[in-house]
């Protein structure tokens, strides 16, 4: 009888084998046929992991496959594909990238420029080297006056470990040191030989950390923007490095209230936001991270961040990012239902040209993953301004597929919106970075009616609206 069972159970595991392997060669074989011939695969699949990714195959208009896109070069590494528009019309993308993984040695900042809205690119232009210390999480920004800034994270003292929990985060020396940046007068062919270190205020995160705040770690997502004359940046404080890299942090901004004026570096203006001691914290769990922001039409700001609890953060600030209102989970809108997000990039930025100025869209996963988890599908909402305590609020629409891989565990992250005659969206699965045009009839799918405006049509009555308690204590900066 032990000889019988043991036998069944190798024919079992023999069987599970036969089938797994199957369904390697089964799916190798799919992913090389056309387009259309692997899309009726995933969309006849009926295993869980696949039903996000049915549905935004599914959907009508359906989700692009990201292997459609054009490529933007790289070194094989990839992060934050961030793009400007120049005055004359070439795209000008910065980037972090490397030849090895995420926070290896030879990690750097790099630019290319594109005069056929990413179809091509130009060779890669430096704006730090390789070899030299660790050079990471570049975001640009172009002034009225057409200079591109960057501001990165910098390893100014080249330090080769981090004190931290595990060797992993031991190793990782790419979160740390000086909030930098360059300039570009030449639409970046050529960066400034010279770098500035900006005075980022210390506060309690960095006097908690293991170095009582004499080494900074931190790095930043949210991309400038600029809002009364002033330029904007979100950026994270990271408390601990350990278990899951990134353990504690809080979230913070940069304002500039200069840099349109001002053309000397050594002379702009800096303030870290918000007042106080405190960075935007999550309601529950140790992560805020990777905040970013958008203005208002009565000049609010508007930022989302990310958290470990299956739900991304949102707040709103009427004095010009010095308070916040009450650290809470993103809505749909005021009184709405919980926004579904991982421990992903969540984005939201203000459409300033075409049809649908003066609107929103926001990009997120729609899960309630609680860590990095399922990036794929990525999601937009389309958002529109209504009244509520204090000013004005997002009222945001039902989510829309945008964009998808065919194989699950791809994690899409990190976009940037552009708008040349139609939104192109750029990302990056760390290893390959994309551009793609969005076609104009899913655009417009964003800005259907939400069920709370069919409701307040059949019946008269607005959506339910809640308030926020203002946080900071009017704390100037050191």
């Amino acid at each position: 009888m032990t000889q019988q069972k043991s036998m069944k159970s190798k024919n079992k595991l023999r069987t599970a084998l036969y089938v797994a392997l199957f369904g390697i060669l089964s799916f190798s074989h799919s992913y090389g046929q056309d387009k259309s011939a692997a899309e009726k695969k995933w969309a006849n699949s009926e295993t869980v992991s696949a039903g996000q990714l049915k549905a935004a195959i599914n959907q009508q208009p359906p989700a692009l496959d990201i292997a459609t896109g054009a490529e933007i070069p790289s070194e094989g590494y990839c992060d934050q594909p961030y793009v400007v528009k120049l005055p004359d019309g070439t795209w000008l993308c910065t980037m972090t990238t490397g030849k090895g993984h995420e926070g290896q040695k030879g990690q750097h900042i790099v630019s290319c420029r594109s005069s056929d809205r990413g179809k091509t690119w130009e060779p890669h232009v430096d704006i730090e080297p390789a070899d030299g210390p660790e050079a990471s999480w570049v975001m640009p920004y172009l002034t009225d006056y057409g200079r591109v800034y960057v501001f990165y994270t910098y390893n100014a003292k080249d330090m080769k470990q981090v004190r931290a929990s595990t060797g992993y985060a031991r190793k990782r020396v790419d979160t740390l040191g000086e909030y930098a940046l360059k300039f570009s007068d030449d639409g970046g062919k050529t960066w400034s030989k010279q770098r500035w270190f900006i005075p980022v205020r210390e506060t309690g995160i960095d006097r908690r950390n293991s170095y009582t705040g004499e080494v900074r770690f931190f790095w930043g997502v949210g991309k400038p923007i600029q809002h009364k004359s002033a330029m904007y940046l979100g950026f994270t404080k990271v408390e601990t490095f350990g278990r899951t890299f990134i353990e504690k942090s809080e979230s913070f901004f940069l304002r500039c209230s200069n840099i349109e004026t001002e053309r000397d570096p050594d002379k702009l203006e800096w303030k870290t936001l918000p007042d106080g001691d405190d960075g935007l914290k999550s309601p529950k769990g140790p992560i805020a991270s990777e905040v970013n922001l958008t203005v208002l039409s009565d000049g609010s700001l508007f930022c989302t961040y990310r958290t470990v609890v299956g739900h991304p953060c949102h707040a709103y600030s009427r004095d010009d990012g010095k308070t916040w209102t009450k650290t809470a989970f993103m809505t749909y809108g005021p009184g709405g239902p919980l926004v579904d997000h991982p421990r992903a990039a969540n984005f939201v930025r203000k459409l300033t040209e075409g049809p649908y100025k003066g609107r929103y869209i926001y990009w997120f996963h729609n899960n309630q993953t609680k860590s990095w988890g399922v990036r794929n599908p990525a999601y937009l909402l389309g958002g529109t301004e209504v009244d509520g305590p204090g000013g004005k609020h997002i009222q945001w629409g039902e989510p829309v597929a945008v964009l998808y891989d065919r194989n699950p565990k791809t994690r899409i992250s990190y976009p940037d919106f552009i708008w040349d005659d139609g939104l192109y969206i750029t990302e990056t699965q760390k290893s390959i970075a994309r551009v793609h045009r969005i076609p104009d009839r899913l655009l417009r799918s964003l800005w259907k009616k939400t069920k709370a405006e069919q409701a307040t049509e059949r019946y008269g009555v607005p959506p339910s609206v809640s308030g926020g308690v203002m946080q900071g204590n009017n704390r100037t900066d050191k």
